[in-house]
């Protein structure tokens, strides 16, 4: 099973850049992971609905090809690593080719997204930037991969 994670623009916070490369180079010995730096130009007076339409246009481009597609979302159903970790075994075991993993940009995600996905996931009730949720994702991912894999990181 294939992991693709598209990104709407660079990381622009060093750190959060060196955690998410460091996070992404532990998930890769568990699965294949690629993630998409998009990039998404806007002009300065495009209003907020035009943005996320550009952007949401990117984002299902991405996640066409994919056998699943799961959108972070704030309404979305909040996992526990456990659970996450039995999500994964789940796709895998449905022969799952490539699961797509959208974040939304500093708007959010268009609605057109959230109704395109095949389920909605929250990472907190908390309110995170964009660019926080990357990392927070990839870190969750290797979390429920070292969880199947009988590691104590979860601990």
């Amino acid at each position: 099973m294939k992991l693709l994670i598209p990104f709407l623009g660079k990381t622009k916070e060093s750190y959060l850049e060196q955690g998410i490369c460091d996070y992404a180079e532990r998930l890769r010995r568990y699965l294949s992971l690629e993630i998409k730096v998009l990039k998404c130009s806007h002009a300065k007076n495009d209003s907020d609905q035009v943005i996320m339409a550009r952007e949401a246009d990117l984002l299902l481009n991405q996640s066409a090809a994919a056998s699943l597609t799961v959108a972070l979302d704030p309404a979305g159903r909040e996992f526990s690593s456990e659970e996450l970790a039995a999500l994964l075994d789940s796709w895998e075991q449905q022969s799952l080719q490539t699961v797509c993993f959208l974040i939304g940009g500093h708007l959010g995600l268009d609605e057109r997204v959230r109704r395109q996905a095949s389920l909605l996931c929250s990472l907190s009730r908390l309110t995170f930037t964009h660019e926080m949720s990357r990392f927070i994702l990839l870190e969750q991912l290797y979390r429920a991969c070292s969880i199947r894999a009988g590691h104590k990181y979860h601990k």
